[in-house]
């Protein structure tokens, strides 16, 4: 995986938004304004971003990838990994993980929310 597959895969899912609040360097994911993924664009040689992960499950990743997945870089360390991307994990992996950060945020907006967003209202 390289960062515009990345990319290209984050804006693909539903109410995806693009924004570089700490400047021009780092690129962040959000649905509903709320953070799953962070990458810095400076990452060529060697991907990697952040991503948002229940507890238990990112000590269970960090544990089976221990040289792929970390807890996260300048983040919360208990929700959040930096993952390496061309190590020991497969792209059909990434995409788990990059879910399953979606999916977290989605899960945890009000009922009313989740429905402007997917009737388009948001």
């Amino acid at each position: 995986m390289n960062i515009e597959e990345l990319r290209d895969y984050c804006l693909a899912k539903p109410n995806t938004q693009e924004d570089t609040p700490f400047g021009p360097e780092h690129l962040l994911f959000k649905l509903a304004g709320k953070v799953y993924l962070l990458v810095g664009l400076d990452q060529i040689d060697e991907l990697r971003f952040n991503v948002k992960c229940d507890p238990e499950y990112a000590v269970e990743l960090r544990e089976k990838y221990e040289h792929s997945v970390i807890p996260g870089y300048h983040m919360n360390k208990k929700h959040w990994n930096t993952v390496y991307a061309n190590r020991q994990l497969n792209d059909e992996e990434l995409y788990k993980m990059i879910d399953h950060s979606y999916d977290l945020i989605f899960n945890a907006l009000p009922k009313s929310q989740k429905e402007k967003l997917k009737n388009g209202e948001i």
